[in-house]
């Protein structure tokens, strides 16, 4: 009896030790499949997340390219604003009318000689010609003054319609610095819209090669060097900027970046007519301008022509002064007024005075 109890009790042991190891493995088979599904899953979300992550990537860069286009087309419209003409020297429109004048460049500097067509690169205009009046001012970088905005408010607000119509004013932005380019269009792409629409404002720079070895002064002192070689570069500059100007008008009035113009200046040009070059002579101004260009600055050049023009030979400097002074058209007083302290020569202060 004992043992038959014995039997039984090992009998329910090896059954519940059975039915235990089948609970068992099922639960670790039931485990490792989770741990299996898991494990897809798992490699399921990287592989999306690898994917999204290269999406991204792709979007980052089509976004980069939008957003570039963008800008260019932001910065295209701000510099060509009004549907300007923006063109290079060797991609002038044929039928615009060019001074062959600039060709007179390469007598006088013979690196020049090995270049094409010589010729400002127009940053702002329309080709406008056939006007009554051409203003040119030629403007450098001052670093941290500037005074050309006051001018050209001045010499554009003081026109009226009429006046603005039969005239042009230009500016020669004559600076290699690019960053003073931009920021002389920016402003008056902004502040003179209509007189650009109108082609009655436009914007020259001069190419780069063109004063490349032109400039020196390698006989004198350094701080003599510096400034012979800035009065040098404001005859060149003025050079430039009148045979520009020569087709475009009949007269031509040369003025500096830092003047305000006074009430009714134009107005008062036109009655009196002064101050003012016939277009047809700058042709010859240049040229003189050119011969003497280190020997002295550009407004005693200017003196020297007058006494070329009009002093016989042998004649007494005396009279020949006299009769200059009669020759010479003058207005009193001064339609323009200088406002400028810092100069376009670095470091040099200068102060009020009539122009």
């Amino acid at each position: 009896m004992r043992t038959k109890q014995v039997n039984l009790l090992i009998t329910l042991v090896a059954v519940a030790l059975f039915s235990f190891s089948c609970f068992c493995i099922y639960r670790i088979t039931q485990t490792n499949n989770r741990l299996i599904n898991c494990r897809n899953h798992i490699l399921e979300f990287k592989e999306n997340m690898l994917h999204l992550r290269n999406k991204t990537e792709k979007n980052s860069q089509e976004m980069m390219k939008v957003l570039n286009r963008m800008k260019y087309e932001i910065t295209k419209k701000e510099n060509l604003s009004g549907n300007l003409v923006a063109q290079k020297a060797d991609i002038l429109n044929k039928n615009e009318t060019v001074s062959n004048t600039f060709e007179d460049l390469k007598f006088f500097f013979p690196h020049l000689r090995k270049e094409g067509r010589i010729y400002p690169d127009v940053i702002i205009g329309k080709g406008k010609t056939g006007v009554s009046f051409a203003l040119g001012i030629s403007t450098v970088n001052r670093g941290n003054y500037s005074y050309l905005k006051q001018t050209l408010t001045s010499v554009v607000s003081r026109m009226t319609l009429s006046q603005e119509k039969d005239s042009i004013v230009i500016v020669l932005v004559a600076d290699s610095n690019e960053d003073y380019l931009h920021s002389v269009v920016k402003m008056i792409t902004k502040k003179f819209k209509r007189q650009v629409r109108s082609g009655s404002l436009e914007v020259i720079s001069i190419p780069a090669f063109l004063y490349s070895s032109m400039l020196n002064a390698k006989h004198l002192a350094e701080a003599s060097q510096k400034l012979a070689s800035w009065r040098i570069k404001q005859v060149l500059d003025f050079c430039i900027l009148m045979l520009y100007a020569q087709p475009k008008a009949k007269y031509y009035l040369q003025l500096e970046d830092d003047i305000i113009a006074k009430e009714m200046y134009f107005t008062k040009i036109t009655d009196f007519v002064g101050k003012l070059f016939r277009s047809e002579d700058l042709t010859q101004f240049v040229r003189f301008f050119l011969m003497f260009y280190k020997e002295k600055p550009v407004d005693w050049l200017l003196n020297d022509i007058f006494q070329v023009k009009v002093c016989d030979t042998g004649e007494d400097l005396g009279n020949c002064m006299k009769r200059k002074k009669q020759i010479r058209i003058r207005y009193k007083l001064s339609l323009f007024r200088h406002v400028g302290i810092h100069s376009s020569f670095p470091g040099k202060e200068q102060y009020e005075k009539k122009v």
